[in-house]
């Protein structure tokens, strides 16, 4: 079941070969997989929840902000926002008058010499 602030499998796919591999070489308690604490800490980037009220379907917080600090401090982030940046999603650009700007003589206002008859 896909929960609401989950990655789909199509952009899953363009970036799990970013991260680094999900073993350890020198071995101990398997971690969680790199999609589970992602879908964690997409969880956490998009409701603006504190790290403290994580679901407990994604584990625990602590474990989450670990992993994203790891990730933060090898560079993980900048490699994956460099690569989904290649490729824009257009599906979602909006365009509108907030930030199209009008010419002053296409704006409709009234003024000159030829309105004055």
């Amino acid at each position: 079941m896909m929960r609401r602030y989950e990655i789909r499998d199509d952009r899953w796919e363009k970036i799990k070969d970013l991260l680094p591999p999900e073993r350890k070489p020198q071995g101990g308690r398997p971690p969680k997989d790199h999609r589970h604490m992602l879908n964690a800490l997409l969880w956490i980037a998009r409701t603006g929840a504190p790290w403290r009220d994580l679901p407990e379907y994604y584990g625990s917080w602590s474990s989450v902000y670990s992993r994203f600090r790891r990730w933060q401090i090898a560079g993980i982030w900048d490699k994956i926002l460099e690569h989904v940046s290649i490729e824009p999603d257009w599906e979602s650009v909006m365009i509108d008058a907030t930030i199209v700007r009008v010419h002053q003589h296409g704006s409709g206002a009234k003024g000159g010499a030829s309105s004055k008859q």
